[in-house]
């Protein structure tokens, strides 16, 4: 009862396997990761660009929210992603470790014997040498040269055949593109737990060291996390300049962020140029720059009669525009009544008006930029929860005003508050990438291209040469001295058959260039008649 039982259960669970085993899953599932991957690069990703992707989902509302709860904003981290790449990793090991079993016995064995009928193979041809069977046989090895492997047997009749293959490198490269598409699976499942990545928004004029407190954002691998992957030491100093260049119609045409860095906190300072496309590598980290930006400059006049200078940065809030938004705290005196002052404010860097009336920018591209300030008084703890440092807590404030001010103007509010727009600094998004398994991956995908290129490039061919002497009718038709050799020849294409025709035609016409030529070449005229041969051919 129990043995059947188990046969019970063990049955449909062997159906599951070679289902998941079978190559057309691993190219169905292969397809379906490919598939996943798409939103990764159309949509902003959270562990690359938290400030876009947050402007996305802003922008976007409830759909930018279903979206991000269905984890589309960290495709490679999501559960469905993993799901599929963990399914591809089986399916891969359990049909390629069977086709590796078939492919090396198959290279090991000879190839097999000539056919009893050649001419019943899809392409065959015959002709005939005036040379010694044996002799013919290594004038026609030659010719097929080490491409083919190549095996001679003596068959009883006295003719000798040679049984030649080509084409086994095809499933080799289609074998090593597979595993080292399975490396490559491996490989980033692997820099995946010793990998982190960081991103700061760095204002010109300021800098950042690698270090985890630093960062604005910290995306850590599991070991990284625990502290068994150091950061490299390097800092970058300062960003000196940062410039965004942009076509007449607004369209950015190059991004550059000037920094000056150091290898090592011993080091001397140096000097580089970051670009979209080519970032910092420093210690086998990379230093990209992903975003840009502003932040706006003000001077504050507080009640109690201080000046406050203060430079915030803004998130875009349209990715197209840089359409921006922002706040700024500052802190009144510590006894008393509190007389914080908070500031909403927005940043349009070319203003305009749209059909409602309500200023936006027209452009990314600076032009007379307008920063929108509403001033609050009060209590800035709020209601007490974790804030942003990009928007204000006004629960526990009273609004005192508000004003549109270009560089150099001043609102007076009551109380004795003054704000300036002093001006803007640029803003560079800067992320630093640690991926140790990177150049292990670059080598796997080159593996992966010579794999395919031999898969699809090259043929596979069988061929069959039966070389026996041919039988005169008339012994006084064949020349003095002149041996008569028929070679029977056999071809099949193993892949790729509708070119085969042309190509085995050449091969026979240099085989037969291999031998002797007959003096006398009217068939007709010479009577041939094969030798029985045990009934061959």
């Amino acid at each position: 009862m129990s043995e059947s039982l188990t046969a019970a259960l063990a049955r449909p669970v062997r159906t599951v396997w070679r289902r998941l085993t079978s190559m057309r899953t691993a190219l169905i599932l292969l397809f379906l990761l490919a598939v996943a991957a798409v939103p990764g690069s159309l949509l902003p990703q959270r562990p690359l660009n938290p400030d876009k992707t947050n402007s996305y989902i802003a922008a976007h509302g409830s759909w930018g929210r279903f979206l991000d709860a269905v984890g589309l904003f960290d495709v490679f981290g999501s559960v469905w992603f993993a799901a599929i790449y963990l399914l591809l990793f089986i399916s891969l090991i359990g049909c390629l470790v069977p086709r590796i079993r078939v492919h090396a016995r198959a290279v090991a064995r000879k190839p097999l014997p000539a056919p009893r009928n050649l001419d019943r193979l899809p392409e065959s041809a015959r002709f005939e040498v005036a040379d010694e069977p044996v002799d013919y046989a290594g004038a026609a090895r030659a010719v097929l040269g080490r491409r083919w492997r190549v095996e001679r047997r003596d068959e009883p009749s006295g003719a000798v055949t040679l049984s030649a293959e080509k084409g086994y490198s095809r499933e080799t490269g289609n074998l090593i593109f597979h595993v080292a598409l399975l490396v490559a699976l491996v490989l980033i499942a692997v820099g995946r737990l010793y990998t982190y990545q960081g991103s700061v928004i760095v204002k010109q004029g300021s800098g950042f060291c690698n270090v985890a407190s630093q960062f604005d954002s910290w995306n850590p691998g599991r070991f990284a996390a625990e502290g068994k992957v150091s950061p490299a030491p390097f800092c970058i100093d300062k960003l000196t300049k940062f410039t965004a260049t942009y076509t007449k119609s607004g369209e950015p045409s190059e991004f550059r962020a000037d920094v000056v860095y150091r290898p090592d906190v011993r080091a001397k300072d140096r000097r580089t140029s970051i670009t979209v496309n080519h970032p910092l590598r420093l210690e086998g980290d990379r230093v990209y720059l992903i975003n840009h930006g502003f932040a706006p400059s003000i001077t504050v006049r507080m009640p109690d009669g201080s000046v406050r200078h203060d430079t915030q940065t803004f998130i875009p809030s349209n990715p197209s525009t840089f359409f921006s938004e922002g706040a700024y705290k500052e802190q009144g005196p510590a006894t008393g009544t509190p007389q914080d002052i908070g500031i909403s404010a927005f940043f349009a860097p070319s203003p305009a008006f749209d059909a409602s009336g309500r200023i936006v920018s027209a452009s990314p591209r600076v032009d007379k930029p307008l920063l929108g300030v509403t001033v609050y008084e009060g209590d800035l703890t709020g209601n007490g929860e974790q804030q942003s440092v990009y928007s204000l807590d006004t629960s526990k404030m009273k609004q005192l005003g508000s004003a549109k001010l270009g560089i150099g103007d001043t609102k007076t509010l009551p109380n004795g508050v003054r704000v300036t727009f002093d001006g803007w600094r640029p803003t560079a998004t800067l992320q630093v990438s640690h991926d140790p398994a990177q150049a292990y991956l670059l080598i796997a995908a080159l593996a992966m291209v010579l794999g395919l290129i031999g898969s699809l490039g090259v043929r596979r061919r069988r061929l069959w040469l039966r070389i026996r002497p041919a039988a005169v009718t008339d012994p006084t038709d064949a020349d003095e001295g002149e041996s008569l050799t028929v070679v029977s020849v056999g071809g099949l294409a193993r892949s790729d058959s509708g070119n085969f025709t042309t190509e085995f035609a050449n091969l026979v016409e240099r085989l037969g260039n291999a031998g002797t030529s007959v003096r006398n070449t009217d068939r007709t005229s010479r009577q041939l008649a094969l030798e029985p041969a045990g009934g061959k051919d």
